[in-house]
């Protein structure tokens, strides 16, 4: 069993920060990359920024500059910073992470949080 438990979601004024948390326990051998996506009501859930193994970082357009993922490999969590918030920014927030279940990395599994809320008030 694997379990992604993400946190830090909440209510923030626009302008403001939040920080979003996402811890992967359970049988792994090793995360490979890990992710944040976004789902508003409406709308298809959508890719927010990603982060490899060895730390390189992928982002939407619309989050550069203002969001930053980050990682620690020793804790197998995640991090979201978000700063300078919209309020086209409230969604579900996801937490994605694919792990290998073998030590040759030859087997990889996805997996997904529960979602944290994030709502930005104008």
């Amino acid at each position: 069993q694997v379990q992604l438990v993400e946190s830090g979601g909440g209510l923030v004024q626009a302008g403001g920060s939040l920080r979003l948390s996402c811890a992967a326990s359970g049988s792994f051998f090793s995360i490979n990359a890990m992710a944040w996506y976004r789902q508003a009501p409406g709308k298809q859930r959508e890719l927010v920024a990603s982060i490899t193994s060895g730390g390189s970082t992928n982002y939407a357009d619309s989050m550069k500059g203002r969001f930053t993922i980050s990682r620690d490999n020793a804790k197998n969590t995640v991090y979201l910073q978000m700063n300078s918030l919209k309020p086209e920014d409230t969604a579900l927030y996801y937490c994605n992470a694919r792990l290998f279940k073998d030590p040759r990395g030859r087997y990889e599994y996805a997996y997904w949080g529960q979602g944290t809320q994030v709502t930005v008030s104008s």
